[in-house]
């Protein structure tokens, strides 16, 4: 089999400069649908609630200065081809030590404890990442980043439903999901939402979600239209700009499902915030 070696430097630097994209602006379509939200609010107050959002987006990118306080957890999808060797130390030792490169080159806060409980001091070196590792086929590394804000993630919420629960529970369960956020998940929201796989894929489905293209649908009609329902109800809800009223309370819902066990129907949904900080690469 022909192998391909990509070298520890060339990893550590597209770590570094996908930190750096990500860190003081969100994905460019959801900045677009931010803006179409607010030129079609027809209440003040969200308006402009709307447009502080938009406002504090192009500071920060134009400044270089985090979007948000909450600067979040690293999480990180890597598909790293079968014909690919990396060398240099294992892919999360790089990818840990670049972005404490990051963190220190942009001036980031550090927003992670070391130990979650007792202590709960702040990691002050390392800067750890959620990583998660598929090996597929091929010559590539493909790695797809998040920053990932603690608001947003703690109104997430997993469900492990009867297997006849139908569409219509998991439309409830995500419903009242969103509803129970209120503002505390900043609004307008990035969903994503897992069905299947077992109690820990769904989780992951769910943040998989969220990292899809802005305007992917799912290629099943029928998920693809319990998407549109989906945000459509929550939506019609007036939740709003952040929990303060008006039209827009999502942004965009994102289903990835999976086959799962006759006995089970596994629900995730996982929640991200306006500043949606997610960037993808291929080396």
């Amino acid at each position: 089999m022909v192998t391909r070696v990509i070298s520890e430097h060339r990893i550590r630097q597209a770590v570094i400069d996908a930190i750096g994209e990500i860190f003081c602006r969100p994905d460019p379509e959801v900045l677009e649908a931010l803006i179409r939200a607010s030129e079609q609010e027809t209440e003040a107050l969200p308006r402009d609630v709307l447009n502080t959002i938009i406002q504090n987006a192009e500071i920060a990118a134009r400044e270089g200065i985090p979007i948000c306080q909450d600067t979040g957890t690293l999480v990180v999808f890597a598909e790293i081809g079968n014909q690919v060797i990396i060398d240099g130390n294992p892919i999360r030792d790089i990818i840990e030590s670049a972005a404490a490169e990051a963190w220190q080159q942009y001036y980031l806060r550090r927003s992670t404890v070391e130990e979650p409980l007792f202590d709960r001091m702040i990691e002050s070196i390392k800067v750890p990442c959620v990583l998660h590792i598929d090996i597929v086929s091929g010559d590539k590394l493909r790695l797809r980043f998040a920053l990932k804000g603690g608001g947003a993630e703690n109104m997430s919420r997993h469900a492990m439903l009867q297997p006849g629960a139908g569409r219509d529970t998991i439309l409830a369960f995500v419903l009242q999901t969103v509803l129970d956020a209120g503002g505390k998940a900043c609004p307008p929201l990035i969903v994503g939402i897992g069905i299947g796989g077992n109690f820990e894929r769904c989780a992951i489905l769910s943040k998989q979600a969220l990292m899809l293209p802005f305007y992917f649908r799912h290629p099943d009609p029928q998920y693809r239209k319990l998407e549109e329902e989906i945000i459509t109800r929550i939506n019609l809800e007036g939740c709003g700009a952040q929990g303060l009223g008006g039209s827009t309370t999502a942004l965009a819902v994102h289903i990835i499902s999976e086959p799962c066990h006759i006995a089970s129907l596994p629900v995730a949904v996982n929640l991200d915030c306006h500043a949606h900080r997610s960037l993808g690469i291929e080396i």
